[in-house]
């Protein structure tokens, strides 16, 4: 078994130093906003896997029904030798994809990309002890800046589940595309997981649970301000929102004071005054139609290749080769 790698390339002090300009931009600006980034320290990471079991959250399930039944023809289409995996997390689900490719006889490098170092480690090791022939390359990143973790002699495979580019606003999701399809030669893969625009009262119920694990999850970024920026928000004084904006077709989560507050982040010097009812922004999900997959998708050099969805309808992954 070859020895896996670790290369860190977003650092502690970088992920201090991004918080601290992000949390004072958010919370200075008019409505005031958080990244869903800051959600996943250890307990946030943990409140989310519960989050992925809840009967309401259907989308982990969808997907891994997709994947269950898609992968040997991943594999087979793409051919990859370098699977490359962009906000990997536990890298569980990407088992399959590396089993598929595995049977395939092509796979060679496989590059898991996260911010968190602890859980990358992890998944490193992990995979390194069951895929002993597998050369393993774990990289600490921004998946929105890291793709320089892409480079590979190789023939690629780029895998972005999760629904997580739901969390970029339409502008940003542009630039992801164009960064990863500039960072990818042509004839080369993107394997990307989408949800889908559905009954607004399923989408809310996914993200407004009736156990309150949802609403945890949400209050969690106030926990991290205040170990990580000394701020004193008491998360009990807020309130968890889940709705659905039908305009832009996306479900916004959002913390609401329930009376008037100041709020002091020491490490900042800076203190925030919220009125009764004002709201914190802390994330969207954006929802696809297959019309907005292929334009956004074809507007960066991709071409949609193949598309799947779950027995419900619920989800959809795409294959797309770079132009």
């Amino acid at each position: 078994m070859s020895e896996p790698e670790l290369i860190v390339r977003f650092t502690d002090a970088d992920a201090a130093r991004e918080l601290r300009g992000e949390a004072r931009a958010g919370l200075t600006d008019q409505p005031k906003w958080l990244s869903p980034k800051w959600f996943y320290d250890a307990a946030g990471s943990n409140l989310f896997e519960r989050i992925t079991e809840l009967p309401e959250y259907y989308q982990t399930r969808a997907e891994q029904q997709i994947l269950q039944r898609r992968a040997l023809e991943i594999a087979e289409i793409t051919g990859a030798a370098t699977l490359v995996e962009l906000g990997s997390g536990s890298s569980e689900k990407t088992r399959l994809l590396l089993d598929a490719l595995r049977k395939q006889q092509t796979l060679e490098l496989f590059v898991p990309l996260d911010v968190s170092a602890s859980a990358l480690r992890a998944a490193v090791d992990s995979i390194a002890l069951d895929y002993p022939e597998l050369r393993v390359r774990g990289v600490v990143d921004d998946f929105t800046s890291g793709l320089g973790a892409l480079q590979s002699n190789t023939a690629r495979l780029v895998a972005f589940l999760g629904g997580t580019i739901g969390n970029l606003l339409p502008t940003e999701r542009a630039g992801f595309f164009d960064s990863v399809r500039a960072a990818l030669r042509p004839g080369e893969w993107l394997l990307l997981g989408t949800d889908l625009v559905k009954d607004p009262r399923r989408l809310v119920a996914a993200y407004d649970d009736a156990q309150g694990v949802t609403a945890e999850f949400n209050r969690n970024v106030l926990h991290v301000l205040n170990r990580e920026l000394g701020a004193d928000f008491a998360p009990g004084e807020f309130d968890h929102v889940a709705l659905w904006n039908a305009e832009q077709e996306w479900i916004e989560m959002r913390l609401r004071a329930r009376r008037p507050l100041r709020v002091r982040l020491a490490e900042l010097a800076l203190d925030v005054d919220f009125t009764a009812g004002e709201e914190i922004r802390t994330e969207i999900s954006a929802k696809f139609r297959r019309d907005r997959v292929h334009d956004e998708l074809a507007a960066a050099g991709f071409r949609l290749h193949r598309w799947w969805l779950d027995d419900a309808g619920d989800f959809a992954l795409s294959l797309a080769v770079a132009a």
